[in-house]
């Protein structure tokens, strides 16, 4: 207990003062993300990723941490995915070329042993989707920072329950770096995690989450794992959807997100980043509460039927043309990022 709560401290104070110092460099050498009239640097990933893995391994030289199990390979396949994001930040590298290097990644960590060839290669899958999610929702203010601590607590909480201290413990020491860029990624953002952080985040609680529900059945563990990424695969869903009916190509980016839907609506972009968070608090309720058996898998449902109501709510709203003003209040500038 006394270890966990000095790593978290830790992690999210060392994260607060990387990303600030990085904060220079970025804007330095042109590593920004271009938002209307500023630009913001794209270098929060890297301390979300550096100070996590740093204070991952200092706890475990000092004998102090839990015994790794595993997670050592996750921090250096979450690092190469982590790089793989940060050229694709520099040189806007093509989605296949992301999603093919998180595959092999993935492929890398997957516990095939327990789960087996063909739910390990669905798990290979599942993971670059999340993956890929979490890359898309890295277009407003706070958002993937918000959804993100909430998603890597409740994949904790479920490694927790069977007793993975190690992964429990890597994911924690992610949610409080994911804390502590909040403090500068907070609307108006000062600096994004960016492919480099939003890639390495989604892997980390990805993989973990792989972790937690080896050897469980497939059907109910897909319960449990959609209830931990709702909001995620909502996000995907709509933008999916949309372009797919516009005629337009999937990895062309564009205001279509849920975020982005619900500024049309008049929500203020710290107020989407809330709306989202307690969304995906929601679901990750109810997926841990499942995971641990103090409810029945059919509450899952309602988190699926609720995601599908949101999805369906939101899509009537309109992904190009004025937004609607509900609120004499002055909005923030929509941000636009491919996604």
């Amino acid at each position: 207990m006394l270890y966990g709560i000095t790593a978290a401290a830790t992690a999210l104070l060392l994260t607060a003062l990387l990303a600030a110092i990085l904060r220079t460099p970025a804007l330095r050498l042109r590593l920004v993300e271009r938002r209307r009239q500023r630009d913001v640097p794209l270098s929060g990933g890297v301390a979300v990723v550096l100070v996590t893995g740093l204070v991952v391994v200092a706890g475990e030289w000092l004998g102090s941490a839990p015994p790794g199990d595993g997670t050592h390979g996750v921090l250096v396949a979450a690092g190469a995915v982590a790089l793989l994001g940060l050229a694709g930040d520099v040189w806007r590298l093509r989605r296949r070329v992301l999603a093919a290097g998180t595959g092999v990644a993935a492929a890398c960590v997957v516990p095939f042993a327990e789960t087996g060839i063909g739910t390990g290669l669905l798990a290979v899958g599942w993971v670059v989707a999340v993956v890929a999610g979490f890359r898309g929702l890295d277009h407003a203010d706070g958002l993937v920072g918000t959804v993100g601590v909430v998603t890597a607590f409740g994949v904790a909480a479920c490694a927790a329950v069977e007793v993975m201290d190690a992964v429990a413990g890597l994911v924690s020491v992610l949610a409080a770096a994911l804390t502590g860029l909040l403090l500068h990624n907070w609307h108006p953002a000062r600096v994004a995690l960016g492919g480099c952080g939003s890639m390495a985040a989604g892997f980390v609680i990805a993989v973990g989450a792989v972790y937690a529900r080896a050897g469980s059945g497939v059907v109910a563990s897909a319960g449990v794992l959609f209830g931990l990424t709702a909001v995620v695969a909502a996000d995907a869903v709509l933008v999916l959807v949309t372009r797919k009916s516009a005629g337009r190509g999937l990895g062309r980016g564009g205001p279509d997100h849920l975020a982005h839907r619900l500024r049309r609506l008049g929500v203020t972009a710290p107020g989407a980043s809330l709306l989202l968070g307690a969304g995906a608090l929601s679901g990750v309720l109810v997926g841990v509460l499942a995971h641990a058996g103090r409810i029945g898998a059919g509450a899952l449902w309602w988190v699926a039927g609720g995601a599908l109501v949101v999805v369906l709510s939101l899509f009537r709203v309109p992904a190009y043309g004025p937004r609607r003003s509900v609120s004499t209040q002055v909005s923030a500038p929509l941000r636009v990022r491919s996604g």
